[in-house]
């Protein structure tokens, strides 16, 4: 290892390199170690004098680290500000410990504001560092980190990892944790090089770059490598690639043999290592020889550190214990105030909070966590054993305990039932002491930990929801009361969408929402914050919200968020300055395809009743599906809209489970009527009428002949988004990609239409009105003025002509334009409510009305109507139903047979 210079500067000690050699790389810039330390000299005269405290909000970006660097070499404790901190978290740090200077130093440059002058605060002299715990935002309990922690930890991890001047390190995890900065100061320290990016490994620009400028090595969480998975990346030719690290969460043992055995063929090693940020970040590695033989376990101590097993703590199985390590890297204890960092180091070792054994190989294996276990009605409760048992069952899930109540958390509706029997029998707790939900996305911290606080607040939240809430007296209602905040809209966003990890920064579309909660989210942030954008799924929470106070000194330098970012939309709310309450207003505004998929089945309805005579609704709603696919179903995603193949996999997958939650409900429906009724031919039941040679006349057969083009066309699409390279090209040119497709669509339209008669029933198969959805998929992609333009010229082209009637094609055209032009309309306050009901039920309502409205008209045809959709309303809610019903019989099945 290079020789290290004097510790008389204590952040170059972190400085390893020849001058000339590569200490900072961009794909852009190079900053060699010469410049690095000129570029720190220059940093520590523009922090100031004395020792003062530093608050620094950064990306993986060259001023970043200059700026943490210089803090160290001028004696200012540091905080290096986890991604995520802002808002009111920012606040309270800024308002506890009270920093002298606080720096912005991200990918839009450099920005340093003088809180207070000169220094204010007593420091510890050793202390070098402040971190948040575990991946925190926000949290007031810092842990104090002295110099000789940062300097011997880095030097240990370079020592284990054999690091020097030829190795570089590419920046998969953000410098405000601290498994991202060790590898910055354990490079820095042997003379190597880092590779500062902010990209995700799931883009091929990263690996693009990670090749091109030579980088050995990447650090990676348990989430990084499930994203990995997805990606290229065990294919790729990376011949400079010498060895990855695994930290941040246990892997299971069967990933970490299998990511071994891929290093052992590609030539690289893997490193699993275990540390926590009280240990300013690494306490034990396994060697990589061992990564396929003991894999599962923690390894060893790292250089200059021990490990021990206190087996007298209560709960522990014979053999485990609470894991205690000691070594020069032990922090100086935590801080809670300003005060605190006076103090001088306080533990000679650290309990780490984690149960352990040691295996009959001599090395350690991590068995649980003491925090993780919980009392439930007199019963001990094991929350890591309740997960694996899950798993074991093939249902993934995250459980917590607040108070003596157990609240399980499931990915899917149709793992409830069964979650609830398998910890019912396991744990023998009474069904009433515990709560199963159905969640969209397990929470992570930022740095890729399961997220057990935000699950928790999410409990709580849920219990508060049920909660009975005390009625107010009118007189104390504000008549206007302010427009929500961005935190208060985040809530609302984490409820419907079942994402306590929501941030600010999120939108419904990274947050991987979907048509079923679209049209309930709509209408809620229709009523607090009036007309919607027609672009609102993709635009973040913090864009709605009224902005949130913050202290002067926090919003001097809060400039995180884009100007396009903190525009207000469009709407009567935002013009007045406040959200008028329902109780207020008459007219609300609903989002336009809701409202057309609403007025669409009315339509269809009232003209199969015979009470009106206004035919083109099922057409109207067949552009509107192809509208919604292009937005829910042919979206780029939020972890890998970059990546091709993995976009390629989450849209043909997203695509068939679309095409499979229309075909599952409505081949059962049919099939049931045609067994009971015997109405119904085999084609029909299998959607399939289209495919039948020699139909000539309009019959029963033909009554589900939307459903069968829906169906029909969603499964091709997903045959087309499953060639290589199709999902790129759309994604790179998405308006003429739409385009094309509707081409194409037209050309089959006007190719079969010369040999169908006006009675032939062929005017409804997938190949004459296949075009209706490729033009739904044209508007949604119509995002300019000049596009909206040319889809407005095309609808005015292809429709009219289509039917030989003005009517049909007046409902039509005028629906496609307002889908085009109106991103929301107006409604009765009073029906907003109903018409989102009857919009997401519609395809059932389609489905079960031709059994229910025929023996009824013939004598009240108003009331067949309202037949309906009663009965499509009850079909909706009882699919639902019948699919965790499902679940827990096929849990009970297999309890039997076992």
């Amino acid at each position: 290892m290079p020789m290290l210079l004097t510790r008389t500067e204590p952040a170059l000690d972190l400085l390893g390199g020849d001058p000339s050699a590569p200490a900072l790389v961009t794909p852009t810039s190079r900053v060699d170690y010469g410049e690095l330390r000129e570029r720190i000299d220059d940093r520590r005269s523009a922090l100031g004098g004395g020792r003062r405290l530093v608050f620094l909000s950064g990306a993986n970006t060259v001023e970043s680290v200059v700026t943490y660097l210089a803090a160290l070499a001028a004696g200012h404790p540091v905080l290096l500000l986890p991604s995520g901190v802002e808002g009111a978290a920012l606040d309270e740090l800024v308002a506890r410990y009270a920093p002298d200077v606080m720096v912005r130093a991200d990918a839009r440059g450099f920005e340093l504001t003088d809180v207070a002058a000169g220094a204010r605060h007593a420091f510890h002299p050793e202390l070098a560092l402040l971190a948040s715990t575990s991946g925190s935002t926000g949290s007031p309990k810092l842990v104090r980190l002295s110099r000789t922690n940062v300097t011997a930890n880095a030097r240990s991890i370079a020592d284990y990892l054999d690091l020097g001047p030829g190795d570089r390190a590419a920046t998969t995890l953000p410098l405000g944790y601290c498994y991202g900065l060790s590898v910055v100061n354990s490079h820095l320290v042997a003379g190597a090089s880092v590779l500062l990016t902010d990209r995700s490994v799931v883009e091929p620009a990263f690996w693009d770059e990670f090749a091109a400028l030579g980088a050995t090595s990447f650090a990676g969480v348990p989430y990084t490598y499930d994203l990995l998975e997805t990606t290229d990346f065990a294919s790729r030719d990376l011949p400079d690639l010498r060895y990855v690290t695994q930290a941040g969460g246990r892997l299971a043992p069967d990933r970490v043999r299998a990511l071994a055995r891929l290093g052992r063929r590609r030539g690289f090693d893997l490193y699993v290592m275990y540390g926590q940020t009280e240990a300013t970040a690494r306490m034990a590695y396994l060697p990589p020889e061992l990564a396929e033989t003991a894999a599962g376990a923690i390894g060893v101590p790292i250089p200059g550190g021990s490990l021990r097993i206190d087996e007298g703590v209560a709960g522990a199985a014979p053999g485990e214990g609470e894991l205690v390590y000691s070594g020069p890297n032990v922090m100086m204890g935590y801080a809670e105030t300003s005060a605190d960092l006076a103090r001088g180091p306080e533990l000679g070792e650290l309990r780490t909070g984690d149960l352990a054994r040691r295996r009959a190989d001599g090395l350690v294996e991590i068995t649980g966590r003491l925090s993780r276990f919980a009392k439930s009605f007199g019963l001990r409760l094991d929350l890591d054993r309740i997960e694996r048992m899950l798993a074991a069952d093939g249902i993934e899930a995250r459980t917590v305990a607040i108070d003596e109540r157990l609240a399980v958390f499931v990915r899917h509706d149709r793992s409830i039932e069964t979650a609830r029997a398998a910890v019912e029998h396991s744990t023998r707790l009474p069904a009433h002491a515990f709560d199963v939900h159905a969640i969209a996305e397990f929470p992570r911290t930022p740095n890729g930990k399961p997220d057990h606080a935000a699950l928790r607040a999410h409990t709580a939240l849920l219990r508060a929801t049920d909660a009975p809430v005390a009625p107010t007296s009118p007189a104390d209602a504000p008549s206007a009361p302010p427009a929500p905040s961005a935190a208060e809209l985040r809530d609302l966003y984490a409820e419907l969408l079942g994402r306590p990890d929501a941030t600010e920064d999120d939108s419904f579309a990274s947050l991987d929402g979907d048509s079923l909660n679209y049209v309930e989210l709509a209408l809620r942030l229709e009523e607090r914050i009036g007309a919607l954008p027609a672009d609102w799924p993709s635009r973040s929470i913090r864009s709605f919200g009224a902005p949130a106070p913050s202290v002067e000194a926090a919003a001097a330098v809060d400039t995180r968020v884009p100007p396009d970012d903190r525009a207000t939309p469009a709407g009567p709310s935002h013009a007045t300055g406040a959200a008028p309450t329902a109780g207020r207003r008459r007219i609300a505004r609903l989002e336009t395809s809701v409202v057309l998929r609403a007025v669409a089945i009315i339509l269809i309805v009232a003209t199969h009743a015979d009470v009106v005579q206004l035919k083109g609704g099922a057409h109207l709603l067949l552009a509107v599906a192809g509208f919604n696919l292009a937005r829910f179903r042919l979206s780029g995603s939020s972890a890998g809209a970059a990546d091709e193949r993995r976009e390629r996999r989450r849209r043909v997958r997203g695509l068939l489970r679309s095409a499979a939650l229309i075909a599952v409900p409505a081949v059962l429906w049919i099939g049931g009527v045609a067994l009971i009724a015997r109405a119904y031919d085999p084609a029909t039941v299998l959607l399939s009428n289209w495919l039948v040679p020699g139909t000539t006349g309009w019959s029963e057969q033909w009554q589900f002949w939307f459903l069968e083009a829906l169906v029909w066309s969603i499964v091709g699409l997903a045959a087309v988004f499953a060639v290589p390279g199709v999902t790129r090209l759309e994604r790179r040119f998405p308006y003429a990609f739409a385009l094309t497709v509707l081409g194409i669509a037209l050309a089959v339209r006007y190719a079969v239409s010369g040999g169908v008669t006006p009675a032939s029933p062929m005017r409804y198969a997938l190949p004459a009105i296949a075009w209706l959805i490729a033009l739904g998929w044209l508007v949604a992609r119509s995002t300019s003025v000049p596009r909206r333009v040319a889809t407005s010229a095309i609808v005015l082209v292809t429709v009219p002509g289509f039917f030989g009637d003005p009517v049909r094609e007046g409902i039509v055209a005028i629906g496609l334009g307002l889908l085009i032009w109106a991103t929301s309309l107006p409604v009765p306050v009073v029906l907003s409510g109903a018409l989102g009901t009857v919009a997401s039920a519609s395809m059932f309502v389609y489905l079960t009305h031709w059994q229910v409205y025929p023996p009824i008209e013939e004598w009240s045809p108003p009331l067949a109507i309202v037949a309906s959709f009663a009965v499509g309303l009850a079909a909706w809610w009882a699919w639902g139903r019948a699919t965790a019903w499902l679940a827990a019989a096929r849990r009970r099945a297999r309890t039997t047979t076992a």
